[in-house]
């Protein structure tokens, strides 16, 4: 079973910022990270945005406007995050999280750089996947 690296520090708080669109987690170490939801989306640890092995990466796009809706507890280890466009396969597991907020920038840089190389933006698409009603299942 996962559980935290003897390097990170336990998380103590984990909030939920709607208007601003941002995960704040703070860990017992001091360190606070605020975590945007297009950055946590756009690097989903799941394997429908990591892909099978390295080089598979899927690109995300137009997710600026992507909102968390949801926060579910997964052991003592992560949380499992579902997003407004309905993606909700990513294990976020603390560790990761951490290591996001240690190199959020750098990552948030590569990304950006990503979607210019591939003539991509952040805008929402016309016909792009539309968001889910509330209170509907997954649908697979």
């Amino acid at each position: 079973m996962a559980g935290l690296s003897k390097d990170v520090p336990p998380p103590t708080e984990i909030k939920l910022h709607q208007a601003s669109k941002v995960l704040e987690i703070s860990f017992a170490d001091g360190k606070t990270f605020r975590l945007p939801c297009e950055f946590l989306r756009v690097y989903s640890p799941s394997a429908e945005v990591r892909g099978h092995g390295p080089g598979q990466e899927v690109l995300q796009v137009g997710k600026k406007d992507v909102t968390i809706t949801h926060i579910e507890p997964v052991g003592n280890y992560a949380v499992q995050l579902t997003f407004s466009d309905g993606h909700d396969t990513g294990i976020y597991s603390w560790d990761l999280l951490y290591e996001y907020g240690l190199k959020q920038e750098e990552m948030w840089q590569r990304y950006l750089k990503r979607l210019e190389e591939a003539g991509a933006s952040r805008e929402p698409q016309p016909g792009q996947e539309m968001p889910r009603p509330k209170g509907q299942g997954r649908v697979e």
